[in-house]
């Protein structure tokens, strides 16, 4: 059995800090940078629906639908369950919300 090293990102945390508020902190870190990139997918797919108005839409409409799903997701896994801010935040159109039904 291989002996285990503690990763050097917890090896410099501030003198006081307990390991566990080094990997709650790190878990943090990591839930914002993860909501973040879903934020910024369903800000372009959204983008792309609104400049998309001839053939083909329902494949763009398809794709935003996929990346507020997803951004939903992420936020209730963090325990934010509330939509309507982020519905009118990012100005999701009924159209895409009509289409986020169980999965």
């Amino acid at each position: 059995m291989s002996s285990l090293r503690m990763p050097e990102s917890f090896q410099h945390r501030l003198p006081g800090e307990s390991f566990e508020a080094a990997i709650n902190h790190e878990v943090a870190e990591e839930q914002a940078a993860s909501l973040g990139r879903m934020g910024r997918k369903a800000e372009a797919a959204l983008a792309a629906l609104k400049a998309h108005e001839d053939e083909g839409r329902a494949e763009v409409l398809k794709a935003a639908a996929d990346a507020v799903w997803c951004l939903f997701v992420q936020r209730e896994v963090m325990g934010l369950r509330d939509r309507a801010g982020v519905v009118a935040d990012y100005q999701i159109p009924r159209e895409v919300m009509v289409r986020l039904g169980a999965r």
